[in-house]
């Protein structure tokens, strides 16, 4: 009988490329749960299923999370080897617009399926809870915080995951559950909602609008980030599978360090075409910027897991998707963003 696991937030960025892995590398029937907001939506999933003759092997669930798994959801669901807690409000932006939104969506959602994993899943064998370096704060140059350092989150998203990470921990001791936690730097690939960093670049330099670039407040110098590939991803949280101990955390790191001005100069090369961009004061647009961000990555190094995508490579190959793929850049956004 094949293994069965459970992926929240089947139909968003990480989830559905997460389900595509899983349907190449392994025989697991997959549930993807999921309530299809503004950043998730069912068309990602169709892409990955149409010519997959696997697909069979997808049930999708429809479940806002916010509130708790009634027995027609848990029905549906079914029993399951893994839970992947993946669904999550995730733009910094909209967490200062909608704080609250963020709390109910990952601190109440969080706790509601650990409840449900507690109660209803006597066999399970590993709950991954799907995490951020943001939970950190800000990294001063020349700093990779490890696993176990202090948290500092400094918006209402990065504060919403440290939350639900402490949540999640409790649960692991009080209850017993399987519970592990990872920390990703920023991802990137196809499918991504185009408030994202990346495609929201290639959109502005397709029609020659200006970009705003966060910098210092002295408007020198470019935030920076790592940027891992979500097919790197995806591969490391399958090595995890196997890999991981109850209890412990992760940090998923990227092996490039950009400022967002070089990725963005990186894209207008790719494509051929002016960057046209203004660096802006972050106090404008949030209360605090996180102007670097840096995970040590050692000890899933040391583990044997190591992500192994180049990063100018990967780009040409996405931008040239995104030209075939246009729509992708056009998806509505928030108006008050």
């Amino acid at each position: 009988m094949n293994k069965r696991i459970l992926i929240t937030g089947g139909a968003g960025f990480v989830g559905h490329h997460l389900i595509d892995h899983l349907l190449k590398k392994t025989n697991f029937d997959i549930i993807s749960l999921d309530r299809l907001d503004h950043s998730g939506t069912l068309n990602r999933i169709w892409e990955i299923l149409r010519d997959n003759p696997e697909k069979d092997r997808v049930k999708i669930v429809w479940h806002d999370l916010k509130a708790q798994l009634n027995d027609f959801i848990i029905n549906k669901i079914g029993n399951v080897d893994y839970i992947f807690h993946i669904a999550a409000s995730s733009h910094v932006d909209r967490s200062i617009a909608y704080p609250i939104e963020f709390f109910l969506d990952n601190i109440i959602g969080t706790a509601n399926l650990l409840e449900y994993s507690r109660r209803y899943c006597p066999n399970l064998k590993m709950f991954l809870y799907f995490s951020t370096d943001e939970v950190f704060g800000p990294a001063p140059e020349g700093v990779f915080f490890k696993e176990g350092d202090r948290y500092a989150a400094k918006n209402p998203y990065s504060a919403s995951k440290a939350a639900a990470e402490e949540i999640c921990m409790t649960y692991c001791e009080t209850y017993n559950l399987p519970i592990i936690i990872t920390h990703a730097v920023n991802i990137y690939g196809k499918r991504q909602h185009p408030e994202k960093f990346i495609p929201l670049s290639v959109r502005k330099i397709l029609n020659d609008e200006i970009l705003e670039i966060h910098s210092n407040p002295q408007l020198t110098e470019a935030g920076r980030r790592y940027y891992l590939h979500v097919d790197d991803l995806a591969e490391a949280l399958l090595f995890l599978i196997d890999k991981a101990n109850v209890g412990e955390k992760y940090n998923l790191v990227a092996k490039e360090e950009l400022s967002n001005l070089e990725l963005a100069k990186m894209i207008s090369e790719i494509l051929g075409k002016k960057l046209k961009y203004m660096m802006i004061d972050p106090k404008k647009t949030r209360p605090y910027l996180d102007f670097r961000y840096a995970l040590d990555g050692n000890k899933m190094k040391e583990m044997g897991w190591e992500p192994k995508i180049k990063m100018r490579g990967a780009l040409e190959e996405l931008i040239e998707w995104f030209k075939v793929n246009e729509e992708w850049l056009h998806l509505k956004q928030d108006r008050n963003l």
